[in-house]
């Protein structure tokens, strides 16, 4: 993934995949739908530049998420080296899994009035079988990603306010 912080923008052109056999091998993603290119929501800009300062090496192809040695991070090293199970429970959602932000952020993304067709691009589905996971969330239009990205900044703006107020306490859905 290609991070530009100041075009707000996550670009999509490869992904590692892990052999049977063992390895990881670096090739284009698994649909050509993976190869895409997503807003980033401002509100979230600031804390990426920060996790980009602290562990992205300043070098072209540094990977956003090393392994231990600098090198891509195998799925079986994610709960460790991340302490996702001890980070989950500290922020009080115990049980929360990987996969489930992504659910989280594709709710406001449907709930901006984005259609069917942008919320699948945005999401990197491109086929019948993923038509189903698309329409749970729901909604697109052409050009439809930045309208997408700016409606998550606003419901996340509003959730910063109500911590601020001290009456927040939404539930992140899961799964």
């Amino acid at each position: 993934m290609d991070v530009d912080l100041k075009a707000r923008t996550v670009r999509g052109r490869v992904a590692f995949v892990e052999r049977s056999a063992g390895g990881l091998v670096l090739g284009p993603p698994k649909s050509k739908a993976g190869r895409r290119t997503v807003g980033i929501p401002q509100s979230i800009v600031r804390v990426l530049q920060e996790h980009m300062n602290t562990y992205v090496q300043d070098e072209p192809g540094a990977l956003m998420f090393p392994a231990a040695k600098g090198g891509p991070m195998r799925r079986s090293g994610f709960n460790t080296r991340t302490r996702w199970v001890d980070v989950v429970s500290e922020i009080g959602l115990p049980g929360l899994h990987f996969h489930d932000p992504r659910h989280t952020g594709n709710m406001p993304a449907a709930e901006s009035g984005a259609g069917l067709k942008d919320l699948m691009a945005r999401m990197g589905h491109d086929n019948v079988h993923n038509v189903r996971a698309a329409m749970i969330y729901q909604h697109a239009v052409r050009g439809a990603d930045e309208a997408i990205t700016n409606a998550i900044d606003r419901q996340l703006e509003s959730r910063d306010d109500d911590d601020d107020k001290g009456t927040a306490g939404a539930p992140i859905p899961t799964g």
